[in-house]
């Protein structure tokens, strides 16, 4: 047999769905909306409330439908309040502690043709060797000293003496020993001669004490 309800009586089904999508829309605001649990509240309540006003109330009737069985109310679930997730922010925005120096950008190399550059640069900051002992392209005053005097200069060793710039005794008293190695490999055929026959001992004896003191010690070879 069919029994006949009442048609005036709420629809529950449409009040269950109005009270879910009341928990929707609180979660939806708390969430997305960053709205306080508050005021979440009560828009998510308004929102369940008028759900189930529309889909609660009988809107029509019908004639006689079959018995349903009752259906146990089923409690709506307590509302929680979801929990935001964490974000993480991307690593182009992660903050810098203040107190660690920021990482310095290492030099860029420098090009391998500054090699040759610096070397040059070196080879002219270096001092000029010196150029050799004191040359003169004529005897002083047009008079040049009798060289023959110190012994192992003859008069063809004279000549070639002085066509290497030398006509002084006082030029011969000051070479040095790079100024006698250098002067003994123009000598041609003498060469060997001017450490020898000691001519730069015996030209600064002529200077310092004079020709009659160097003749006299010239006898016993005393230079």
């Amino acid at each position: 047999m069919r029994k006949v309800e009442n048609v005036k009586a709420p629809n529950l089904a449409g009040w269950a769905i109005g009270a879910a999508a009341g928990l929707v829309a609180f979660g939806v605001l708390v969430v997305v909306g960053k709205f306080d649990l508050f005021p979440a509240a009560a828009l998510s309540g308004a929102i369940a409330a008028v759900a189930g006003l529309i889909l609660g109330m009988p809107w029509g009737s019908s004639s006689a439908q079959p018995a349903m069985p009752a259906r146990k109310a089923v409690a709506a679930p307590a509302a929680t309040t979801p929990k935001a997730e964490k974000v993480s922010a991307p690593a182009a925005f992660v903050a810098v502690p203040s107190g660690v120096p920021a990482p310095k950008a290492k030099p860029a190399a420098k090009p391998k043709a500054e090699a040759p550059a610096k070397a040059a640069s070196k080879a002219a900051a270096k001092p000029k060797a010196p150029a050799g002992p004191e040359r003169l392209k004529a005897a002083r005053k047009g008079k040049a000293d009798d060289l023959k005097e110190i012994e192992g200069i003859g008069p063809a060793m004279e000549k070639l003496v002085n066509s290497l710039g030398f006509y002084h005794f006082d030029q011969i008293a000051g070479w040095s020993d790079a100024d006698v190695a250098l002067v003994d490999a123009e000598m041609k055929t003498f060469k060997g001669r001017i450490a020898r026959d000691r001519w730069v001992a015996q030209a600064k004896i002529i200077v310092t004490e004079g020709l009659d003191a160097f003749r006299e010690r010239a006898k016993t070879n005393n230079y």
